[in-house]
């Protein structure tokens, strides 16, 4: 009985510091630089305060845990958790990036043909393509019951639980109906997308698509795959259902987190995954695969037209002018997460897929395709994912 009680004392011994090994090995980079990402890009990126930062994306946990800097001297953020030190870099005209693989001289020493913002007083140029908004509102709407909602949005239940919503903005029949923002914010702050910024990649795709560039039936044609993941179509990657493995958590070490924290190449990193299943059998919500789209609309359209592609064949052409998107360390938009656009921009962006891809009487996603996005995958198994 000792020798058994000797023996389970060490075993659990033996598992709790490899655990506790594992935690001090995997944890800081992740906090440290998701942390000082944040910082980064809501500061130099969206214009925000870095009270306003401190109180509201860096009071998450575990994200808390860790300690962050400004630097306003190289436009740069810091974040600190034990042994780990991150660092997240700002470019004008492309917002943030987090130091990993590649220097920062190297990032600093990128070359990208940045877009020009066409130059219009969107003031005088009537909703939805410009900021003019009409005076009279649409009959037949309980306002009352929307501005009660609204408010709603904006009261906190409690200081643990915050909703922190920054702005709402309401469309009936095309028209803004009811509009509030947050203290610091305005109908020109761009916001964080996160997983909004995959269906501005669905909409490049489509544009492609139209284009006769890509065709979502054929293979995705992604060079290191000459085993069976060369089976796997664009198709497949938009439904989220290549097969690839994944993890997609974020709140434990796995894919999200390591390629968000040690990945340059984020498109490259979910290429490299190997297949679990055969393409369009297994629904798996991925990060990594919007990451590879992204990899391959810039293949497609090479790199002298991808900067500018996004804004000269979407944004401009339906009003989006508080916009960006982020690139990683390979150049990349990181189409999962890191596109930000203001309050307006983004009803604009929805009320394109509303109207069935056209504006303003021009056709901008091809017909048919917001019918396809909007039909549930196959593999989903509730229907909840299109592509």
């Amino acid at each position: 009985m000792k020798k058994f009680l000797k023996y389970t004392g060490i075993l659990l011994l033996v598992i709790v510091l490899t655990a506790g090994t594992y935690g001090v090995v995997t944890f800081p980079p992740i906090i440290a630089g998701m942390g000082a990402k944040v910082l980064c890009s809501c500061v130099y990126g969206t214009g925000r305060s870095v009270e306003s930062v401190q109180q509201q994306e860096l009071k998450l946990v575990p994200v808390t845990w860790g300690s962050f800097e400004l630097h306003p001297e190289d436009s740069s953020a810091t974040g600190h958790f034990l042994w780990r030190t991150s660092k997240a870099i700002y470019r004008k005209g492309l917002g943030c990036t987090l130091l990993a693989q590649r220097s920062e001289e190297q990032l600093r020493a990128q070359a990208i043909a940045l877009p020009v913002k066409p130059h219009v007083n969107a003031d005088t140029i009537p909703w939805p393509s410009g900021d003019l908004v009409k005076d009279t509102l649409p009959a037949g709407v309980n306002y009352e019951a929307i501005r009660t909602t609204v408010r709603n949005g904006f009261t906190e239940p409690s200081p643990e639980s915050a909703l922190n919503t920054h702005a709402v903005v309401v469309l009936y029949k095309g028209h803004i109906i009811a509009e509030e923002y947050a203290a610091g914010f305005d109908r020109h702050s761009p916001m964080m997308g996160w997983s909004m910024t995959k269906s501005i990649m669905n909409a490049l795709v489509g544009l492609l698509v139209k284009d006769g560039k890509l065709n979502v039936d054929a293979p995705a044609l992604v060079a290191e795959w000459n085993d069976d993941r060369k089976n796997i179509t664009l198709n497949d990657l938009l439904h989220a259902s290549s097969g690839l493995a994944w993890s997609e958590s974020y709140f434990t070490p796995g894919d999200f987190h390591n390629m968000f924290t040690h990945s340059d190449d984020k498109g490259g990193y979910a290429a490299a995954k190997p297949l679990e299943a055969p393409p369009n059998t297994l629904f798996e919500y991925s990060s990594g695969t919007s990451n590879l789209i992204s990899k391959i609309i810039r293949q497609t359209v090479g790199d002298s037209a991808y900067y500018k592609f996004p804004y000269e064949r979407l944004f401009n052409k339906i009003g989006m002018r508080d916009v960006f998107i982020e690139p990683d360390a390979s150049g990349t938009f990181v189409g999962s997460s890191y596109g930000y656009a203001s309050a307006r921009d983004w009803a604009r962006f929805g009320l394109l897929y509303l109207n069935d891809g056209v504006w303003n009487g021009e056709r901008i996603l091809p017909e048919g395709w917001v019918k396809y996005t909007t039909t549930p995958a196959p593999a989903a198994p509730l229907g909840e994912y299109g592509a």
